[in-house]
């Protein structure tokens, strides 16, 4: 070929390659749009799991505050379970009555006594609740400490003298009397006291007296427990 044809040639590929250069086979506006466009996503999905984050965290708190409110009605709930018990136990202990009449079966008398040697032994139980009194000794033991409401009978013939007192501990708190009635003689007492645990309520007669009882239990001895203390 001549250097003329040569250059011709030469000078249609630097056209080629010049055409090829100032128009681009990539548009570049149509990728900065796609660029652009995936960012935007980028920051929605961003935006969304913060969102999530932000429900998880949420969540993570009310699941803890649940947990907590639980531990503290299972806590609740446990204090009250005991708190039944103490009070079942309390409404158990506070059942105390107790109601003896002077003989098991028959008819007679107690006394009379120069020296009276005991209290007076109530024979038939009718009711102990707390088992506070003791048919062997005719005394009441306190179960627990309260106000207790305690009574007594008496009962004589004609023409015999008639006298019985309550006791606390051996102190005596109220009594009954009867001098040499003319037909048949009856009385009762009664009073309200403050017993601590222990405590001990019977009946005496006094010296030169006596009682009397049948199958009517005329001749009686009772109490109970008003409210614990």
């Amino acid at each position: 070929m001549s250097p003329i044809g040569r250059f011709v040639l030469l000078l249609c590929a630097c056209c080629v390659y010049s055409q090829d250069f100032m128009e681009p086979s990539v548009n570049v506006l149509s990728e900065i749009a796609k660029i652009r466009s995936l960012e935007e996503r980028m920051k929605n999905t961003e935006e969304a799991l913060q969102r999530q984050s932000n429900v998880v965290t949420e969540l993570t708190s009310t699941l803890r505050d649940v947990m907590n409110e639980n531990a503290v009605l299972k806590t609740t709930l446990h204090t009250l379970q005991e708190n039944m018990e103490t009070l079942k136990t309390a409404n158990e202990g506070s059942k105390v009555a107790f109601s003896a009449s002077l003989l098991a079966s028959g008819s007679g008398h107690e006394g009379p006594y120069r020296d009276v040697p005991s209290p007076l032994i109530y024979k038939k139980v009718v009711t102990n609740y707390g088992n506070g009194y003791d048919s062997n000794t005719g005394i009441f033991t306190a179960p627990v400490g309260g106000v207790y409401y305690f009574r007594f009978y008496a009962h004589c013939h004609a023409d015999t003298r008639m006298a019985v007192s309550l006791y606390k501990n051996g102190n005596i708190q109220c009594s009954v009397f009867s001098w040499k009635p003319i037909t048949n003689g009856n009385a009762g007492n009664g009073i309200i006291l403050t017993l601590e645990k222990g405590d001990q309520m019977f009946t005496k007669l006094w010296q030169n007296s006596w009682v009397y009882d049948d199958p009517a239990s005329y001749t009686s001895f009772g109490g109970f427990l008003l409210f614990p203390l």
